[in-house]
């Protein structure tokens, strides 16, 4: 499923994930992966799956002390825009608020992040919901009533797809299977404006 009718989504009903859609989360994970343990080798092509225990031939420690140091506060600010990310959502946000709920326990330091990416965003304009789980994400969004959310994990797709709200998969490495084709697949920030800006 593609959409193909340029400018058809408002940004009043559209909302974000961070990590891995505006957060390039993962480019943070490789670069921790290589300074910490060594590992020159990977890249973030590596990281063909949402489980980073099943995809990486690593020792689970690892992989757990790296999740750990990747969300962390000190290197969340660290962490790199997805490529065009900022571009797009300063341009959205003369339309209106941006809003963002992501799956993590505390949204202090990544709406601390978001701020300084966006440093031309008023601070009222970015609204940051951290549910704690990415299940909870769909009675959020239904309670804000958001009708298009722009999400990297297939689960979490799936999820809201089936609860009413239409998700648009950010290409990422770890969500590129058939089971994804259900999906209008977000190729790029530059793609997504040619959806949305009015």
């Amino acid at each position: 499923m593609m959409m193909h009718v340029k400018k058809e989504i408002s940004p009043a009903d559209l909302a974000f994930d961070i990590d891995g859609v505006v957060a390039d989360t993962m480019a943070m994970f490789v670069t921790l992966a290589r300074e910490r343990y060594g590992l020159v080798h990977l890249t973030k092509d590596h990281i063909a799956c949402y489980d980073l225990h099943r995809c990486l031939n690593l020792d689970s420690g690892i992989v757990n002390d790296l999740i750990c140091l990747t969300l962390d506060d000190e290197h969340t600010l660290q962490t790199p825009p997805v490529p065009g990310a900022p571009k797009v959502l300063n341009e959205l946000a003369r339309h209106g608020p941006l809003r963002f709920v992501t799956a993590r326990i505390w949204p202090e330091s990544i709406t601390q992040w978001l701020h300084a990416t966006l440093p031309d965003v008023p601070f009222d304009r970015i609204e940051v919901i951290a549910t704690g789980a990415p299940e909870s994400k769909l009675q959020i969004l239904k309670n804000m009533d958001i009708k298009f959310f722009v999400e990297d994990r297939l689960e979490t797709c799936k999820l809201l797809a089936q609860g009413g709200v239409q998700p648009l998969l950010f290409d990422q490495p770890w969500n590129r299977t058939p089971q994804a084709e259900s999906f209008p697949r977000v190729q790029s920030w530059s793609q997504l404006s040619e959806w949305v800006l009015p």
